[in-house]
This record gives C-alpha cells, sequence and structure tokens, in this order.
C-alpha cells in the first residue's frame, strides 16, 4: 500500500461513508466493521494511519490499539480514535492504549484532515530519518568493504569519539552527529584496489600512493550533499590522516589548521586499530596501545587530545566492552 493509505475502523456504516466523504479524495482508504477485521486488515495491508472507533460489539478500541501495538508487524503503525466519547478519562485511555491523537464526533471535516495531515507527515518523517540513518550505516560499510577490517570497527571507533567529543566539551547533539559522521571517515577507500587493502604486509612506495588517495576519495563522494552530517563526514574523510607536527597527509596541515573533528576521530581510530586483532597482527593490550599514542602526543595527535583520552579511559574501556560482547 502507499504512504498515504488510511484504514478506517468502525461498526457503523453511516461512520465510515462519513469518512470517505471526508478522505477518499486524498487518499486510499481500506475499511474494517470490527477489531477482528481491523488487526486483520493491519497485518496484510500495513497502512500509514488507522481511525478508530472505540465502541465496537466485538472487540473495543482500546482492546484493538492494545492488540496493534503488541505485534511487531502493526506496533509502529500510528492510531488516531475517533469516537462519541468525550469524557477525559476515555481520552486518557486511548493514550494509554497506544493511541498518538483523539478525534471526537461529530466528525469536523477540516479536523480529521488536519490531524491525518500532521500525522501522515510524522510518519514520513520518521521514514525518511530511518532511510537517512541506513545511508550513513551503509557508506560506513562501503568504505571497509574491501578491506581488512571485520566487526564493529566503525562503529566501536564512532563511540571512542563521542566520548572524546564530549569529555572537551561538546554539546550532545554534536556528540550525536560526530558519532553518526565518525564511521564515514574511509568511505573513500572504496576507490582503492583490493589487493592493496587487503595485503598483508607493508605496502611498498606506489601502493602506499593508491592508498592514501582514499582521504580525498571520500571526501568528494561526501562533499556532494549540503546535509551537515555529511558535510562533517566529508571532512573527517579528508582530514583524518594528517598529523599534529604535519607529517600527515593529504596536505600536510598542522596543528589547529586540522579540524578538531578529524583530530579526535583520528585518536579514536587508532586505538581501535591498536587494540583490534587483524589478520597480520594481535590486538594490542590496552596499556601498550596507550603508552604508543602517548609517545605519539605533539607528533601524530594534539597533546590535549591525548591528555583527555587517558583521563577517560575507564570510560572508553567500557564501550569497549560493551562493543566487543554485541561482536562476540
Amino acid at each position: 500500500m502507499p504512504l498515504g493509505s488510511l484504514l478506517i475502523v468502525d461498526d457503523e456504516p453511516p461512520n465510515l461513508a462519513a469518512m470517505r466523504q471526508i478522505l477518499a479524495e486524498d487518499y486510499q482508504l481500506i475499511f474494517a466493521r470490527s477489531g477482528g477485521e481491523a488487526i486483520a486488515a493491519a497485518a496484510k495491508c500495513s497502512p500509514a494511519l488507522i481511525l478508530l472507533d472505540i465502541q465496537m460489539p466485538d472487540m473495543d478500541g482500546y482492546a484493538v490499539c492494545r492488540a496493534l501495538k503488541a505485534d511487531p508487524a502493526t506496533e509502529a503503525i500510528p492510531v488516531i480514535f475517533v469516537t462519541g466519547l468525550s469524557e477525559a478519562g476515555a481520552e486518557a485511555a486511548g493514550f494509554a492504549a497506544g493511541a498518538v491523537d483523539y478525534i471526537v464526533k461529530p466528525l469536523s471535516a477540516p479536523i480529521v484532515r488536519a490531524r491525518v495531515a500532521t500525522h501522515l507527515s510524522l510518519v514520513r518523517t520518521s521514514r525518511l530519518e530511518q532511510s537517512y540513518q541506513d545511508a550513513l550505516a551503509m557508506l560506513g560499510m562501503a568504505g571497509h568493504y574491501n578491506d581488512t577490517d571485520t566487526g564493529v570497527h566503525i562503529w566501536r571507533m564512532g563511540a571512542y569519539a563521542r566520548e572524546l567529543a564530549s569529555a572537551l566539551g561538546w554539546t550532545s547533539s554534536a556528540c550525536d552527529e560526530l558519532e553518526r559522521a565518525a564511521p564515514m571517515h574511509d568511505t573513500g577507500k572504496i576507490g582503492i584496489p583490493g589487493e592493496i587493502l587487503r595485503k598483508p604486509g607493508k605496502l611498498d612506495e606506489r601502493e602506499w600512493e593508491v592508498m592514501k588517495r582514499h582521504t580525498r576519495i571520500g571526501h568528494e563522494i561526501l562533499a556532494r550533499s549540503n546535509a551537515p552530517i555529511f558535510r562533517l563526514a566529508a571532512e573527517i574523510a579528508l582530514r583524518h590522516h594528517e598529523k599534529w607536527d604535519g607529517g600527515g597527509y593529504p596536505d600536510a596541515l598542522a596543528g589547529e589548521a586540522i579540524p578538531e573533528c578529524a583530530r579526535i576521530v583520528a585518536v579514536a581510530d587508532v586505538f581501535d586499530a591498536l587494540t583490534m586483532k587483524r589478520p597480520y597482527k594481535d590486538a594490542w593490550p590496552i596499556e601498550r596501545a596507550i603508552a604508543t599514542m602517548r609517545e605519539s602526543s605533539g607528533s601524530h595527535f594534539e597533546p590535549r587530545l591525548i591528555e583527555c583520552f587517558v583521563d577517560i579511559r575507564a570510560r572508553i574501556l567500557e564501550v569497549k566492552a560493551e562493543w566487543d560482547g554485541r561482536e562476540a
């Protein structure tokens, strides 16, 4: 069924006819005259919205709504109660059963149309947000599809980046954006030959030059969107291999010329790379990894970030344990 399909449930034919007159011009309508029919129709047709009467003979609307919310296949479908009951208790009971809104009879066509349009807009927004999240996840995975990285590396690294940003004073919303953008840091690896990505030994000079292109490829892909999260991801993709002392790539930026988001992701990425098992190495012990990163403070990494990372070591290890458990 299209996004605009509505399931209308009422045991009185005149009420169904009234709803048809109000909504048929703009939406595809599905009708049910009992609670049992409503549950079956919702499962079969997956309507975008259900307009549900409360007073019905076999199952009242409350029971129908609770049954719909108990089924994973129908729990996300918003339900608006349409009823002649106007007592405050009836309205509260409707919300308790899982409804999102309440329309009292006699029906007002403008009110019905407005409520339906509002809730369908929320449905569209929710589905768009889910598609957005799916796209972020797919781009993150695409960058590692031909690599030797396995498991939950990109998500765990994003979680580390979030914790470090939070400790540095970033707002909660900014931390959320960083955690979602960070896993796309290696999107550009999709343009690097698999034999280079999977080579178990050290890359030669030619291969290394090819590998370094992934920063610009990732930036080119992600910068095509004007959405803030993709702009952030593009900046991270381009700059996460720059080094504090100017010894990184692709442009040998140094110090605060490197965006802070990329400096944070660099710390999170290296820590995760050191402490995860790869085909060509075992996972390093935590203390060895942290000691090595401390040695690179002032050269590879901004000293302030390393100090902060060490300060929140306990929280970082909690995050690591959480994600290691998921991977297992």
